[in-house]
């Protein structure tokens, strides 16, 4: 390959070798990088949907990009509620990987400049006791949709920090921005959340049946805060618990240990169908069952061409 290139004198983005060699990054999610690290000032204050929506990265091929940026740490997002009571997404995107910790450094919401409701000269009347802007808390929205109170504390084990449940929870907490992007979850939000799932799990809920609880019939207007709205969701409509007979109940029995009818030395497996032998020697014993069919197979001599049984055969005694 022949290569020339010119370096431009201006009008021009200095790119990384680790962003544009980075085999996980996508060529959307370069192009997208690339092309709001070189926006002017007043340009890069735009969401970054829109602009994408300038490049052409629209759907599916957008939200994998972004997908691919957060995971990979060049993308950050921060939802926060401003002292006048909005709330507002700040998103950092970086030409380098950052830590939550780094980006949270950098990451600001809200205007810094913004007057505090309390420094602003008072309207007409006499200022009541309530603070004018305050929303209800996020555990409290949609309250209507969930009409039972939360399940009393039963005398059941807690799972452990390493147990399996636990981490099963996680991961499906992890797996709901690939449902629903709204309720994305950082790893740490995820383990805090990870121990009520596990109470989920133990009661014999599948993972399947707990995503879809936590996906469906969400609020018409968006969830506010993801973390808040899960937790209310798990703690208000988490099941009822299961006795201890029934849960073993739906556990399948395991197959009794038996002893192998094969040769060889003593050895056991578990009988699923009343066999008597167990798959190794089973698998023996078809190997060499198929290797004296193949030994038969070749003694059978090739079938004579019809010429010879042509020429082999007896003249016609018809005149």
């Amino acid at each position: 390959m022949i290569r020339h290139a010119i370096a431009p004198s201006r009008r021009f983005t200095k790119a990384a070798h680790d962003v544009v060699r980075h085999p996980r990054l996508t060529s959307d999610a370069k192009i997208l990088l690339l092309y709001v690290q070189g926006l002017p000032d007043e340009q890069a204050e735009k969401p970054l949907s829109e602009l994408a929506r300038q490049l052409g990265i629209t759907g599916r091929a957008y939200q994998k990009s972004k997908e691919l940026l957060v995971v990979h740490g060049f993308l950050h997002e921060k939802r926060e509620q401003g002292v006048r009571g909005l709330w507002s997404t700040a998103q950092l995107l970086s030409n380098v990987p950052l830590t939550p910790e780094e980006a949270s450094g950098l990451c600001a919401v809200g205007d810094p400049d913004e007057e505090p409701p309390a420094a602003q000269p008072p309207m007409v009347g006499v200022p009541a006791d309530r603070t004018v802007g305050r929303q209800l808390p996020v555990d409290e929205e949609q309250e209507k949709n969930y009409p039972h109170p939360p399940t009393e504390a039963e005398p059941e084990p807690k799972p452990g920090p390493e147990s399996p449940e636990v981490a099963e929870g996680e991961s499906v907490l992890l797996s709901l921005r690939h449902v629903r992007r709204e309720l994305y979850l950082g790893v740490r939000e995820a383990r805090a959340l990870a121990g009520l799932a596990a109470k989920w799990l133990l009661r014999g809920i599948t993972a399947a049946q707990l995503r879809q609880v936590l996906t469906s019939e969400l609020p018409q207007g968006g969830v506010r805060s993801a973390v808040g709205f899960l937790r209310y969701r798990l703690v208000h409509k988490m099941p009822e618990g299961r006795p201890q007979a029934e849960v073993r109940a739906a556990v399948p029995p395991v197959a009794a240990l038996v002893a192998c009818a094969g040769p060889g030395d003593e050895h056991v497996f578990r009988s699923v169908e009343g066999e008597t032998h167990c798959g190794e020697c089973r698998r023996e014993q078809a190997r060499k069952e198929w290797a004296s069919r193949r030994v038969w197979a070749e003694s059978i001599p090739d079938p004579q061409p019809w010429r010879e049984r042509f020429a082999a055969a007896p003249p016609s005694s018809n005149v």
